[in-house]
C-alpha cells in the first residue's frame, strides 16, 4: 500500500491490476491494469499463474519521472513471480499515463543466488536507497533487508536507460524477529519515518515455505533505526495478517494505516486504522 495525497494505492498477489481509492473513505475505488491477460477463477490454477505482486513503493522523482513513480514488485518465489511495473505520477499523485511491465528476471535470479526461498514482501525508500524486505519461513526463519542504490533502480526502471541485469545490492541484514506459536515472524511491508527510521509490519504464518498459504497465528508492528537494529517491536491484537503499512507522524504518535489479506478471495481486504508511540 502507498498513500499519496488524497490517493490510496494498493496492489494485491492475485491480481493483474492496482487498485486506486479516495484516501477520505468516500466512493468506490478504482482499477488500473497493470498487466495484460486474465487469470482463472479457480484457486489453485489462479495460484500458479499470478504474477504475486507483494509490494508497492513510491519511488522520488527521477529522470523521466518528475514527480515520482509508483514501483509494484512480484515476489520472486517462482519463475513466474519474476516481474514489475512502473506507473508515472503527476504532481498531484494521480497516476499520469500508461503503466509500463516489465520483465525483472535478471534482477530476480541474482537475488535467488543469496535467497534460495526468495520471497520478496514488501519494499520501502529510505534516504538514497531502495530496501526490499525478504520475508521468511519455516524452513528459512530468517527475514531480512537488502538495499540497492536509488541511482541505480532508476536506470533500470527508466525504459530508455533499462538494464536489471547490472543492479547489485549494497548490502544485506538479517533479522530474527522471534516466533509465535512455533512460527517465524517475518517482514510483510515497511514505510519510512522523517527521521530516517522505518515502521515495519510483520506476520507470523504456519507454513513451511515461501508457495504454501498457512494460517495467520499472530502479527506485529516494529521500528527499525538507523543503525539497523529493532528498536519496538509490538504484538498487533487482535490477530490480522497485514501485508501493508503506511505511518505519519503526529505530535507523540506514529499514525498508521495497514491493509490485510486473507488469502481468501471470498473474504474482502481491510484498511486498519493504529497508533504507536514514536
Amino acid at each position: 500500500m502507498v498513500v499519496v495525497g488524497r490517493f490510496l494505492y494498493v496492489i494485491a498477489d492475485d491480481e493483474l491490476h492496482l487498485g486506486v481509492f479516495d484516501n477520505s473513505g468516500i466512493g468506490a475505488g478504482t482499477l488500473v491494469r497493470l498487466f495484460p491477460g486474465e487469470l482463472p477463477d479457480a484457486s489453485a490454477e489462479r495460484k500458479a499463474l499470478k504474477p504475486d505482486l507483494e509490494a508497492l513503493v513510491r519511488l522520488p522523482s527521477f529522470p523521466g519521472y518528475p514527480h515520482g513513480a509508483l514501483l509494484a514488485l512480484a515476489s520472486g518465489s517462482r519463475p513466474n513471480r519474476r516481474t514489475g511495473a512502473v506507473v508515472k505520477l503527476d504532481e498531484s499523485g494521480l497516476i499520469a499515463g500508461e503503466p509500463c511491465p516489465c520483465d525483472l528476471t535478471p534482477f530476480y535470479s541474482s537475488l535467488e543466488s543469496k535467497f534460495p526461498a526468495l520471497n520478496i514482501e514488501g519494499a520501502v525508500v529510505v534516504a538514497d536507497e531502495l530496501v526490499l524486505l525478504q520475508r521468511g519461513s519455516k524452513a528459512q526463519p530468517e527475514s531480512a533487508l537488502i538495499s540497492f542504490s536509488l541511482c541505480e533502480i532508476f536506470r533500470a526502471t527508466n525504459p530508455e536507460t533499462a538494464n536489471v541485469s547490472q543492479v547489485a545490492a549494497s548490502h544485506v541484514r538479517f533479522f530474527d524477529l522471534g516466533a509465535i506459536e512455533g512460527a517465524p515472524l517475518s517482514f510483510t511491508d515497511g514505510t519510512a519515518l522523517p527521521d530516517g527510521r522505518f515502521v515495519f509490519s510483520a506476520v507470523a504464518e504456519n507454513t513451511e515455505d515461501s508457495y504454501q498459504d498457512g494460517p495467520c497465528v499472530g502479527a506485529a508492528i516494529g521500528i527499525i533505526g538507523t543503525d539497523d537494529r529493532v528498536e519496538t517491536m509490538l504484538r498487533l491484537e487482535p490477530t490480522e495478517k497485514v501485508e501493508g503499512i503506511h505511518a505519519t507522524v503526529e505530535g507523540d504518535r506514529i499514525s498508521l494505516l495497514l491493509v490485510t489479506d486473507a488469502d481468501d478471495a471470498s473474504v474482502p481486504a481491510k484498511l486498519l486504522i493504529a497508533e504507536i508511540p514514536v
